[in-house]
């Protein structure tokens, strides 16, 4: 059974996703030459992860020499409190609320991570949330959480259907054939992605 992060595995993983596109959404949405890549690995050669997204398109990604794995497990509505610090894509809905797409809890040392609101390409007009939840209230078919970040607020309906994630410990063999990945990469002049991270499903294809 994979257990949560040791506390100085956490301060390392810090580190690392703080130029990774969950833990800084804002910040790529400001940069054109940020690309997310969702998909399911065919290979890795040396330093060259080829992916099929979920285009279709057979993708590769050149990895830096000091590329590390992040792992993502299931997690569950249980695991959301008040004061749990959450990054959460999200569809907008009329009443200004927005229905979650998808909930990723993050552990304690990582509270404050790419922190705000912020335009995500999950689906089209989806966006990110990383916020703490001030207040969540169960109901019969979901979960409507508080959101608070910078002085500011948002509404959140979690449906029972939507992926409750979190992280775990990775290595680079979990990056095989097979795996499914979500890679936040930055495209060269010349046009290649590149990536220092991989964040690999165990268990559940990473949903965000």
């Amino acid at each position: 059974m994979r257990t949560l992060l040791p506390r100085p595995t956490l301060k390392c993983l810090v580190a690392f996703t703080l130029v990774t596109a969950w833990g800084s959404a804002s910040v790529q949405a400001q940069s054109p030459q940020a690309q997310r890549v969702r998909g399911i690995v065919e290979r890795l050669e040396s330093n060259t992860l080829v992916v099929k997204s979920r285009e279709g398109e057979t993708v590769p990604i050149r990895l830096t020499d000091t590329w590390g794995a992040s792992g993502i497990v299931k997690a569950s509505l249980a695991d959301i409190k008040q004061g749990t610090y959450i990054g959460t894509a999200a569809m907008p809905q009329r009443d200004g609320s927005l229905r979650a797409l998808e909930v990723l809890i993050f552990p304690d040392a990582m509270r404050g991570l790419g922190e705000g609101h912020s335009a995500w390409d999950l689906l089209p007009d989806s966006t990110m949330t990383n916020a703490t939840v001030a207040e969540a209230v169960e109901a019969v078919y979901v979960l409507t959480l508080t959101l608070t970040y910078k002085g500011e607020q948002k509404t959140i309906v979690v449906p029972p259907n939507v992926p409750i994630v979190t992280l775990a410990p990775a290595q680079k063999t979990d990056v095989a054939a097979g795996a499914p990945v979500f890679i936040s990469t930055q495209r060269q002049a010349d046009g290649t992605l590149t990536a220092n991270r991989v964040t690999v499903g165990l268990g559940i294809a990473p949903p965000m």
